[in-house]
């Protein structure tokens, strides 16, 4: 066949084929993503890695738990400020290594993830001892970088049944926390993105998790599915990774929504949308609009943090406890207030509110904090954080949170005990 270019043709030809080509590399970009069954069987771990995550002459970031995937191991990465190495250890008890009057018995235990395990500085600079050096007194860092909520509320439940618990107990969310709790494998979402280095960074393995359970309509909470260091090898079979992950829904809806994947099970996330009644008419296809599909994942994400909050707060009260919790999100939340004055996670500050929650809400102190300096935010970010917080940034929770934990605890601590004597005395504090 001969085509024949005439003036008018040629210059319809210009016009169009970069519109073509356009759509072309849209197309292909859509059809070049792998299936969720091949992104699965792509998310093996590599023999090796797991051989140094389950090393006991390994120094690694994390070591493996039987119940949470991993703890807080003992490494010292170069991930500090000014390009320095954090020192980062754990003590017996699974707890961050402290300094600060840890002679003293501790009133305070503190759970979550990153944020409070206080990634990225080194065991002095945590907000925790900052916090534990003022008031004169322990405060305990449970945190594991990682974690979900619910995995935090069960190291919570686990520790608190142990001789190192504490009358106050801190619960800290932080952003995709809501998500995380969903997940049977994380690393089945990040292996995309993360460095293991040769395992020393392996974490975000099998862990125990909750979902909802489509027949039921209920969340059930589902214990680890590789609860053995043996077992953890069979994450090296993409036979048994497809197996055991391709109904987790919240892994498919997020690695839908961040673009990892090229479908999603349409039916299944319709039925999710019908249970908790978020619109399921508007999937009228199968490609649902990611937007949709990233504001149920909140919107399921969020009915999953009210139910763990429910359960931490009956933990609590029936053990005589008393409960705080932390919310923080600096790279969502806190940037859309500074933005809009609006976040997102609305609904759960709301429930918070709703169900008399003792919390703080640091992403409000920042926002506060920010309107003292006429900064563009990207550079008053990097006064407090460097992917973390910095030392300077724990050192600014820390007071920030000390007057909420100083009217908390009863008694006060020494050092902001109200009595009579115009010179405090030493009594506990200097040798005998």
């Amino acid at each position: 066949m001969v085509v024949k270019f005439g003036r008018f043709n040629l210059k319809l030809l210009v016009v169009l084929l970069p519109l073509y080509l356009l759509l072309a590399a849209s197309v292909w970009g859509q059809t070049n993503k792998p299936s969720y069954e091949q992104y699965l069987r792509n998310s093996i771990v590599p023999e090796s890695t797991l051989d140094t995550f389950l090393s006991p002459n390994e120094y690694s970031m994390v070591q493996f738990d039987p119940e949470l995937g991993y703890i807080l191991g003992n490494y010292m990465p170069r991930d500090g400020i000014d390009q320095s190495s954090t020192i980062s250890t754990v003590q017996t008890s699974g707890d961050r290594t402290a300094f600060m009057y840890t002679d003293k018995t501790c009133r305070i235990n503190t759970y979550g993830n990153s944020f409070t395990q206080s990634s990225q500085v080194s065991d002095g600079e945590t907000w925790q001892e900052y916090l534990a050096g003022h008031l004169g007194e322990p405060v305990r860092n449970f945190g594991v970088g990682g974690y979900g909520l619910y995995q935090a509320y069960r190291r919570m439940v686990r520790e608190e049944k142990t001789e190192h618990d504490a009358e106050y107990v801190v619960l800290y969310i932080w952003g995709d926390d809501h998500i995380r709790s969903l997940l049977r494998c994380r690393h089945a979402l990040i292996y995309k993105v993360w460095d293991h280095a040769g395992g020393r960074l392996f974490h975000n393995n099998f862990w125990a998790n909750l979902e909802m359970d489509l027949k039921t309509e209920t969340f059930i909470e589902k214990e680890n599915l590789l609860p053995t260091p043996q077992s953890l090898y069979k994450m090296t079979d993409p036979d048994w990774m497809y197996e055991n992950l391709k109904d987790d829904l919240a892994l498919q809806m997020a690695a839908y929504t961040r673009g990892f994947i090229s479908g999603i099970d349409v039916e299944r996330v319709r039925k999710l949308g019908q249970i908790l009644r978020f619109h399921p008419s508007r999937i009228a296809d199968e490609t649902p609009p990611k937007a949709y599909v990233e504001e149920l994942l909140d919107r399921y994400s969020f009915e999953a943090t009210k139910y763990i909050l429910t359960k931490a707060k009956e933990f609590t009260s029936r053990n005589d406890k008393k409960l705080m919790v932390v919310l923080f999100d600096p790279y969502k939340a806190m940037k859309q207030l500074i933005a809009t004055g609006k976040r997102y996670d609305q609904e759960i500050v709301d429930f918070l509110k709703e169900n008399d929650f003792l919390y703080f809400d640091m992403n409000l102190v920042h926002v506060r904090d920010y309107k003292c300096f006429k900064l563009p935010l990207d550079a008053y970010m990097k006064r407090y954080f460097i992917g973390h917080y910095n030392p300077a940034g724990n050192h600014f929770f820390a007071y920030s949170i000390k007057d909420e934990i100083v009217e908390w605890l009863n008694p006060r601590p020494v050092t902001y005990r109200n009595n009579k004597q115009k010179m405090i005395h030493f009594k506990g504090y200097l040798p005998e």
